[in-house]
Order: structure tokens, then sequence, then C-alpha cells
């Protein structure tokens, strides 16, 4: 049966969009150029962890959702929207690599009257530079004229059952004002809010900001922790009663690196910027230096604590608590927690973990012991260390139980445990 939508790249991006689709009643194929994603969805099992879990997943194939591993499929649909991932690479820059290889299998089984959705996060310009021209030459039609092309940044909140695609409004920028129109038919069917940006360089550029506002302020109370433990200032009652006030401040909260799949960008350093390339975002630069220096400072805590309690980190037993970038969710995209078990192996320390959505863990390719028993192991430590408060850890009978307890997330009572 031929679909109406057809989803490439079946990530984090992509298969929350096919699970709002068929939600909404629209026949959906998913395809990714990676055939790993399509086994798995076959299997009723979710290809990635932290997206969707595997009942969504059955549930989403019962109600008509399609895996392929079939490209001819994408020429048979009215919209395709491109998901692939766009991970750093080894210069720090996206990785378009992925993006690419969907944009090319759609190319060659584009017919006339499709509408092309890029929802990846690509640096501002990709659409008109790099997507449009694969499309127009792998396919001989021309965007604006034959087809319909817009960007449109994913914006979802992994976890957060508050805010799911419906709840969130959808930015749409088009090639020409018919193709943004034909995005916003769309898109209107799954949200209920469609806002329309000038074009797609504008939609583009909304994600950038939206991220680098996220960095930015939590490099800022990133500092203000490190400065405020040294002055002997309680950090987190300086934010309790700061975000009282209702206007002009919104709260952020210090923790121990930044982790997710949003990494802060700099569309001075991209090739597709515009007519000034190579003009830096000086402050993205400086949080994302901060914010990479706080594993470090975690691991210096961590020295001192054990110091002060007469014990060195050679030798010393670290439980490390939650490994996952984000509360109760399973996926470890970008967490600090494998870089401070790298470091603390460095420096002599015998690691072991828990989490409850984490059953394997391996740093440099070695397992990291999993503690059964979370009491027993935080007892028998000589430094627990929370990474992230999952909704299930009973902190205040944590640290009854741990010889000493290093909290960078600010969940335990005030007295209860050495806080970030």
């Amino acid at each position: 049966m031929p679909a109406d939508l057809a989803v490439i790249g079946l990530g984090h991006l992509g298969l929350p969009l096919a699970q709002a689709a068929v939600a909404a009643g629209i026949q959906t194929v998913g395809y990714d150029t990676d055939p790993r994603p399509h086994a798995e969805l076959s299997a009723g099992r979710t290809p990635v962890e932290g997206s969707l879990s595997a009942s969504e997943i059955r549930r989403m194939l019962s109600g008509g959702f399609r895996p392929t591993a079939d490209p001819a499929e994408l020429g048979r649909v009215r919209t395709a929207a491109i998901c692939a991932p766009t991970p750093l690479g080894p210069d720090r820059t996206l990785d378009l690599g992925a993006v690419t290889d969907a944009t090319r299998a759609l190319a060659a089984r584009l017919r006339p009257h499709t509408t092309v959705l890029v929802e990846s996060a690509v640096p501002p310009g990709t659409t008109e530079n790099v997507v449009r021209p694969l499309l127009e030459e792998g396919s001989g039609l021309r965007a604006g004229r034959d087809f319909h092309l817009a960007h449109s940044p994913g914006r979802l909140d992994p976890g957060n059952r508050a805010r799911t695609l419906a709840r969130t409004p959808k930015v749409i920028g088009g090639l020409t004002p018919a193709c943004t129109e034909s995005a916003a038919a769309f898109y209107g069917r799954l949200t209920d809010k469609v806002v329309r940006a000038r074009g797609p360089r504008e939609a583009e550029m909304t994600k950038v900001l939206e991220t680098n506002f996220r960095h930015v302020n939590i490099a800022l109370v990133n500092e203000m922790a490190v400065l405020c433990h040294d002055l002997g200032v309680d950090l987190w009652d300086v934010i309790r009663c700061a975000e009282t006030k209702p206007f002009g401040f919104q709260p952020f909260r210090p923790g121990p690196g930044v982790g997710g799949h949003g990494v802060p960008l700099d569309p001075g350093y991209f090739p597709y910027s515009g007519h000034t390339p190579g003009h830096p975002l000086r402050m993205v630069s400086l949080a994302k230096e901060i914010n990479d220096r706080m594993p470090g400072y975690v691991i210096q805590r961590c020295a001192t604590l054990l110091n002060e309690h007469g014990k060195s980190v050679r030798g010393a037993r670290v439980l490390l608590l939650g490994v996952t970038y984000k509360p109760d969710l399973a996926d470890q995209e970008a967490s600090p927690a494998r870089e401070i078990a790298s470091r603390l192996m460095d420096m002599g320390a015998q690691i072991g973990y828990h989490d409850p959505l984490v059953l394997d863990w391996r740093v440099r390719d070695l397992p990291v012991p999993r503690a059964d028993s979370l009491y027993e192991a935080a007892a028998g430590a000589d430094l627990t260390v929370l990474l992230q408060h999952h909704r299930t850890y009973d902190l205040q009978g944590l640290a009854v139980k741990a010889q000493l307890l290093l909290d960078t997330r600010g969940a335990t009572p005030a007295g209860a445990a050495h806080r970030l």
C-alpha cells in the first residue's frame, strides 16, 4: 500500500515524527541508509536507546507503520522527511554524511509534487546549498517548481511527556512561499501551532539559537557553581530565590557536564553560513570551553573530598550513580559520566556504577562493574557521586548509607551531602 509519508532516518528525530504521523492516521514508512534500524524495528524493538520504548514501537507497527529496507518506497509518497543524524566530526563541526546519504537515496526516486522536509540539525544554508542541489541533480527536478522543499528543525524534549510533538510549535521555512505552505499543511496535521519562518536559513538558525541559548546559560550557572563553592555560598538556594523573579530570569542548574544530541553550534565556522563566514560567536566558544571543563572540576572535587577524609584517589572505591545524559532516560549521548569515569580510572580509582536504565556500561571498551544493591554498594564505596538524578533514587536514604556523597545535581536535601 502506498504511504503518505516517508521518514528517512530512524533515530531520535525520525522515530518521534513517525510516531506522531501514525497517531494522526498518516500512512507512514520508515527508511534508513543503515540497515540495522530496519531490522530492530521489524522485530518490534527500538533501534536507539532513549527514544521510543519497545511498547511504543509495537503500537506504531500495529497502527500501520512500515519500516522498510527498500529505497523504492521513497518514490511512492507525497511527503518525505529527512531526519538523519548530524554528529560531531573529528574537526568538531557537524558531520553531514548521513544527511547527504539520505538525500541521495531520496533524490534517485523523487517524483514531482513531493514535499521534502529537512528536520536534521544542520548549519544554516545546508538545505539550500547541500540538500537542494543533491535533490535536483539526482532527480532532474527543480526545487520550488517541481517539488517543495522546506526546513523544520527538530524540537522535541526526549522523555518529556507533556511536550509532545503535537504540543510543541513547529517552525517551518520553505524555499518559496508555496513550499512553506505545503510544509505547513503537512505539519498542521501533527501539531497545534505552525510558525512560518522567512526562509530555510531562518528556520535552520532558529535551531542554532535555541541550542546555543541552552549551552550559554548552563555555562553561566556552571561558572556560578564554582564561584559559589569557593565563596561558601549555597548556589542552589540562590537559584531557588532567583527563580521567584517573575520577569527577566529563567532558571538553569549546574551539573557535571552537558550531554544530549543538541551540541553548541558556531555558524561562523560553517561554509554555508552566508556572506560573512569566519566570524565566530565568541560567547558560544567560551560556553563550550566552560562546560567542557566541568568533568574535570568534578574530579577535582572528588579528590579534595577524599583527601579531606584521609584517602587518596588511587585505590579509592568510587561509585557513580546515573550514567545517562538526562534523568529517567536511557540515552547516554554525550553524557559526562564516561569522561569522569575515565579520568578516575587514570588516577587509580576502582570504579563501579549504578543506573536503573543502563544494565551494561563500558568505558574504553572495558566493562564497568554494576552494583546490584545500591545501598550496599554506597555503604562499601569510599565515595559515591550522583551524576544523574533518576526519580527511582531515594537520595535521603542514600545519604544515610553512603560513607561520602557528592551530589552534582543539587537533588539531595540541604546538608545531606556535599553538593556541586
